[in-house]
């Protein structure tokens, strides 16, 4: 057994594994098993990517954590995006049984195999599409989906019963045939002898090989399951007392089959796997791991939207600059943004954005931006703003430079809409002319500001984000930018953000803990005094230039910041102003947090999805925190903290396993709030423990409108897609205006507003269509808005749907050997060994895309075949000490095939050498899996 595959075997051997329920419990659990089946793969892709580059790589301590993960991979900083990506994707699994908890499809109940298997196979088409694009988010969302039903169909077929020990590899393809299935007319199950339900399949399915699964329903309807047929079982399935009764789920150790439920979760961990390493052949290593989060520099967005009107040629020279410096002083750093974003616009368009992992792409965009146009006071910032905020990775930091007003204020809903569901912080740098910004006549030269109006829409826009709104002359935008990209950091976290408006004199108190560096306050507001209390009781006020707890600090126009000196414990901050002010204190930590509003399932099935939305306001409500940067800490305390005031409701703090925590508060505060998590991390210093306190960027508002709306997330282009929506209302009736708007701007259909009744839901529909040319892979962020009359009250629902062309490829490329030569002796080191090989993708395929080199030591290059495109020849060459290499193929839809070549089957001194070829690139894990249960027959755990 190669190195490589003894570790894999390691891995899987060591997964602590415990069902297919949701929620934590004895049995493994879907959560448990996406993420085992995810770290494990990913220390597999880290380890080969350290041996390629030659770099030594050291295998986390078991289990696995996600903590400990990232810094084996070399990139401690991507800890919490991280973590970040397997919540995300786990919960895209649970939201499966709450939102499709009857569709039998998504759960290969009632033998619905090909529905099942298409289900998969549509959606790792998506996976690979929304990667080959950088739409990393959008391929996250659509794994967690089509991990639900692969894991499913251990538990809830007989698979395992029939003897296998091998996942079923061709669950994620279209073109192969998935088994056996039963006809529908064919007896499968016995009744179970009582609770005993060992024996109730029926021996000649077994014998024959058929696969079968269970019916399933909640409501006692004979028709539901034919006549022989076997059951789910299990208290909530109604068919199981219908005969034959019982079941053979092995979804926990007290199922019907529950005694093979450790068989059944092993391969659902090592299908989760299988299912991960051919997307990562697809993408491609560094992709794969930017899709989980993981980056070698910094897991942010570098985020510009700029102005481009005539006006602002003196800001865009600036930006330049800027990103001139920031590239050179952060590439190959732990600083280094993982993608680029840019986003232009002025009256009347905006855009095209332009997204890039190369930073020598984005400077080179920025360095050619040239200024234009502009014909009146207004323009198009939050359209600009609105496209980079449905395209940035979530948790991303925009910097949006203009001059002027915004022309499309009806977007400011929208726009926080998609702050709140993608917490990114927004900073808006705004530069004012000495003259006369639009001159309608050369002779005036009088001073010109934005408007108080539009300036305050900005100051909304960047309160709701926790970022700033920095006012300053043309002159001083240099050292603006450089004041607030200097903080800029992978580890930065907040741990104090406050806004009064109108001003008045207050006192905030905030904690920087022992793990906390660089603490910096952040003072937006003219006319601001303060006085800073250190936790030894050391003060000093905003005139003292000379005290000891400010080590450094700039100001310029209406922005302050202040470097304080580290000392642990509890400070305080007295702020004084008669004029609006926010209050921002951050610092560099690897301990954070991440969480999400959710709502408990009512339903048969126990658990929490995800809310899309806003959370009702003055009920109860759920969050879900997640600790990053620890696996030693825990969360004490969590409180829903008023923005503007100092009310605050603490929920009651569950632990779910894990480092996740859900928090149920008895009530959702009716105004604007900040999330304020508390708790302890054992370890960290000589003592026991150190006591931390983190707030969100993002503040939230709750609604007492519902908004829901669901829908397929893969839309085909030139057909019509459908968005069925509700809206209800425990408050104000009548009337609601209805906006939906979507970041490719694709044509659209909607009801402009909806009659609503109070306790009554009314039903709309949005229509969406994406022409012919778009291309596959293609992200779009679809937002449904609902707003109550006289715009009390608004709503919304946040949709992330995927563009896929139709495909009929479903072939791997092939690899035909055309030469072997090689003379190599047992003196290896002074012999080299040669080969020549042809890739095709067949007749009907779509194209070879990339050829890599998988496995071996030598030298690999490629070309064209001259007279046809359609083949690719592949040479290598390497010393006789390296006998073996592997091709790792890749056609243009993502299929994936390898072709592993070696000298070893005959003996050196042999004049010519046999060739093997292993064209599937799920063998491996195939070989581990069959390994673990031989393992588990022997009792060996």
């Amino acid at each position: 057994m190669s190195s490589g595959l003894a570790v894999l075997c390691l891995l899987l051997l060591h997964t602590g594994a415990q069902g297919f329920g949701i929620l934590p419990g004895d049995s493994l659990n879907h959560l448990e098993i996406t993420e085992r089946a995810i770290l494990n793969v990913t220390v597999q892709v880290c380890r080969a990517l350290a041996q390629a580059e030659g770099t030594d790589f050291t295998i986390p301590a078991e289990p696995f954590a996600a903590e400990a993960v990232a810094v084996a991979c070399g990139a401690p900083q991507s800890a919490k995006s991280f973590r970040q990506a397997i919540t995300f994707i786990t919960l895209r699994n649970i939201r499966v049984d709450i939102r499709h908890a009857l569709n039998a499809s998504f759960h290969f109940d009632d033998e619905m195999f090909i529905q099942g298997r298409k289900i998969i196979a549509d959606g790792v088409v998506a996976v690979k599409a929304s990667n080959k694009q950088e739409n990393f988010e959008a391929a996250r969302q659509k794994l967690g989906e089509i991990c639900h039903p692969l894991q499913d169909f251990y538990s809830h077929s007989n698979w395992v019963e029939l003897g296998n020990k091998l996942p079923n590899s061709n669950l994620i393809r279209s073109d192969t045939s998935i088994g056996n299935i039963a006809e529908k007319s064919r007896a499968t199950c016995r009744n179970c002898d009582g609770d005993d339900c060992r024996n109730n399949i029926l021996a000649d399915i077994k014998e024959e090989g058929i696969l079968v699964s269970g019916y399933f329903s909640v409501v006692p309807l004979v028709s539901t399951k034919p006549k022989g047929k076997c059951s789910h079982g299990g208290a909530v399935d109604q068919t199981s007392k219908i005969e034959p009764k019982g079941g053979i789920n092995k979804d926990t150790f007290d199922a019907s089959h529950g005694y093979l439920h450790t068989d059944a979760a092993n391969l659902a961990i090592a299908a989760t796997s299988e299912l991960l390493e051919d997307i990562r052949g697809a993408a491609g290593d560094r992709p794969f791991l930017q899709m989980m989060g993981i980056s070698k520099g910094s897991s942010k967005a570098l985020c510009f939207v700029i102005d481009t009107t005539k006006s602002m040629s003196d800001d865009i020279a600036t930006v330049a600059n800027v990103t001139s410096f920031i590239i050179n002083s952060e590439v190959g750093t732990e600083n280094e943004p993982a993608l680029y974003i840019f986003v232009p616009f002025n009256d009347p368009d905006f855009g095209p954005l332009i997204k890039t992992t190369d930073p020598k792409v984005f400077k080179t965009v920025i360095d050619s931006l040239s200024a234009s146009g502009g014909g009146d006071e207004e323009e198009l910032s939050l359209s600009g703003l609105q496209l980079a905020l449905a395209s940035a990775p979530s948790n991303s930091e925009i910097f949006l430079f203009t001059d002027a007003g915004a022309k499309d204020k009806h977007l400011k809903s929208t726009v926080i809409a998609l702050i709140e569901r993608t917490q990114s912080v927004v900073n808006f740098m705004i530069s004012t002319l000495p003259s006369r910004r639009r001159r309608r006549d050369d002779s005036q030269q009088q001073h010109s500001r934005i408007k108080e109006s539009d300036a305050q829409l900005y100051r909304d826009l960047a309160q709701a984000s926790g970022g700033q709104v920095i006012e300053v002359t043309k002159s001083e935008l240099p050292v603006a930018i450089s004041m607030i990209t200097e903080s800029s950091s992978s580890s930065l976290v907040t741990l104090l953000q406050a806004a009064r408006s109108p001003g008045r004199a207050d006192t905030f108190t905030f904690i920087v803990d022992e793990t906390v560096i660089n603490p910096t306050v952040y003072i937006t507001g003219r006319s601001v005094t303060f006085t800073l209390i250190s936790p030894s009781g050391k003060s000093q006020q905003s005139s003292d230039a000379t005290g000891s707890l400010i080590t450094a600090s700039q100001s310029v126009g209406n922005f302050i910041t202040l470097r304080l000196t580290k000392e642990a414990g509890q400070w305080e901050v007295k702020m004084v102003s008669n004029n609006s002010y926010t209050l921002k204190v951050i610092g560099q930590s690897p301990v954070d947090f991440l969480f999400d509003f959710v709502e408990i399932s009512q339903g048969p099935f126990k658990g929490f999805d995800v809310l899309d939305t806003r959370p009702q306001a003055g009920v109860n409500g759920s969050l879900l925190v997640s600790l990053t940067g620890t696996d030693s800490g825990t969360v004490t305390e969590v409180a829903l903290v008023e923005s503007s005031g100092s009310e605050e409701i603490k929920g009651v703090v569950e632990p779910q396993g894990g480092g996740n925590f859900l928090v149920q508060v008895d009530r959702m505060p009716p105004v604007a709030f900040v999330v304020r998590v508390r708790g302890r991390v054992d370890g960290v210093t000589a003592k026991t423990s150190v006591i931390f306190q983190r707030q969100s960027s993002t503040n939230f508002r709750p609604s007492n409108l519902t908004i829901t709306a669901d829908s397929n997330s893969i839309l085909i282009p030139g057909q019509p897609f459908s968005v069925p929506f509700s809206v209800m209302t425990d408050g104000t009736e009548g009337n609601f205006t209805i906006r939906a708007t979507n970041n490719r701007r694709f044509d659209s259909t909607y009801p402009s507003s909806l009659l609503v009744e109070a306790g009554n839901s009314t039903n709309g529909t949005v229509t969406l269509s994406a022409p012919l040319n778009t291309p596959s892979g293609t992200d779009v962020t679809l937002t449904i808005e609902a707003e109550a009359p006289g715009g009390k009250d608004t709503n919304y629902v946040v949709l992330r749907v995927t563009v896929i062309n139709t495909v009929t490829d479903f072939t791997h490329p092939v690899c035909q050997l055309l030469s072997l030569q090689s003379n190599c002796s047992e003196n290896c080191s002074l012999l080299m060994w040669e080969l020549s090989v042809q890739v095709t993708d067949g007749a009907d395929g779509t194209g070879v895309d990339r050829v890599s080199l998988k496995q071996g030591n030598g030298t690999m290059n490629t070309s064209l075949a001259v007279g046809n495109e359609n083949i690719t020849l592949v040479s290598y060459n390497a010393s006789c000490c390296s006998p073996d290499m592997e091709l790792l193929v890749v056609d243009r839809v993502g299929n994936v095939g390898t072709c592993f070549y070696t000298l070893r089957e005959r003996p050196p001194e042999a004049i010519s050498f046999s060739t093997k070829v292993i064209q599937s690139p799920l063998l491996c894990l195939s070989i581990v899996v069959l390994g673990l249960h031989i393992l588990t027959e022997l009792g060996i755990q």
